[in-house]
Order: structure tokens, then C-alpha cells, then sequence
């Protein structure tokens, strides 16, 4: 056999037996992760646009979203200074990231704690009534990833993720 076969990070992690990292959580409207690569210039005008400013700069210069820094409003100011179509508005809604909760979280532990229900404008957090306390439950089909819950909580038991299968 001749020549060298190259391998994605992602696959050279799996096949050392590593978990793979999470995909970057891209500015809202974000076209798929490598054809995103592919168009943006790392220029910052979405990072500047951005009025709640939880955009920032990530690895190789790249727009993240970052909710430790607030919750994104979708108001769509990062698509519209976005020119090379990184970010596209047509696309059908900002993103497929959802809030998980970890077993960290204070209220999973017995401890009286709603920062991340009254943070979430869209209700997608609520407690059920339980034993010692209140059990978190989160409904997926209500949260839209904005973020609200994440910089609230005090563990840090919150975090955002795209589904695995959003990328191919």
C-alpha cells in the first residue's frame, strides 16, 4: 500500500479510545461546522454586532457563543453583518443546542435552588414537587439553547450541547 491516510482529529480520538470534544457552539444561525470553516474570514463583525454581546473569539480566531456571558435574543444582528453566508438566516430556526443538566445540580442534591427556572424566559425548567426537595426537569421541546440558564447557575451544573447527529 502506498501513500498516507489523514484523519479528522475527531476520528483520530476515536480510534485512540477518547471521547471526542463537543462541536464549538457557533453564533446562532450557523451554517454547518465545516462548511462554517470554510466561510468565515474570522473577521469579528458578528462578534461586533452582537448587543448582548456573548459572542466572542474561540480557537483559530472563530465566533463562538458563550452563555456564561449572557443569554443570546436571536435578534439576528449577527446574521445581517454577516456577509460571507457563515451565518445564514434561511436557514430554520438559530440552532438545535439545548440546555443539559448535570447530576451537580443543587436541586437534583435536595437543595432549594431555582436560579436556572426563574432565569429561563421560555419555561422550559420546572421542579416537580419530590421528596427532601424538588426534582429539575427540563423540557427540550421549549428550550432554545439562549443561554439564560447557564451563567445563573450556581454549581455550574448547566451546560449547552448541539445533538450529535446535527453535523453528519
Amino acid at each position: 500500500m502506498t501513500g498516507t491516510a489523514t484523519f479528522s482529529p475527531e476520528r483520530r480520538a476515536f480510534l485512540r479510545g477518547k471521547p471526542s470534544r463537543p462541536s464549538p457552539l457557533r453564533p446562532p444561525w450557523a451554517v454547518t461546522e465545516a462548511l462554517f470553516l470554510d466561510l468565515c474570514t474570522s473577521c469579528d463583525d458578528c462578534i461586533a454586532a452582537c448587543p448582548e454581546q456573548v459572542l466572542d473569539r474561540g480557537d483559530g480566531g472563530y465566533p463562538l457563543f458563550d452563555p456564561q456571558r449572557g443569554e443570546c435574543l436571536f435578534c439576528e444582528k449577527c446574521v445581517e453583518a454577516c456577509d460571507t453566508g457563515a451565518l445564514d438566516g434561511a436557514l430554520a430556526g438559530p440552532w438545535t443546542i439545548r440546555a443539559d443538566i448535570a447530576p451537580s445540580c443543587l436541586a437534583k442534591s435536595g437543595v432549594t435552588c431555582f436560579s436556572c427556572r426563574d432565569a429561563c424566559g421560555e419555561a422550559a425548567i420546572g421542579f416537580r414537587p419530590a421528596l427532601g426537595g424538588a426534582h429539575v426537569e427540563l423540557d427540550a421541546a421549549r428550550c432554545t439553547g439562549c443561554g439564560a440558564c447557564v451563567g445563573v447557575c450556581p454549581v455550574s451544573a448547566i451546560t449547552l450541547s448541539a445533538p450529535e447527529a446535527a453535523d453528519g
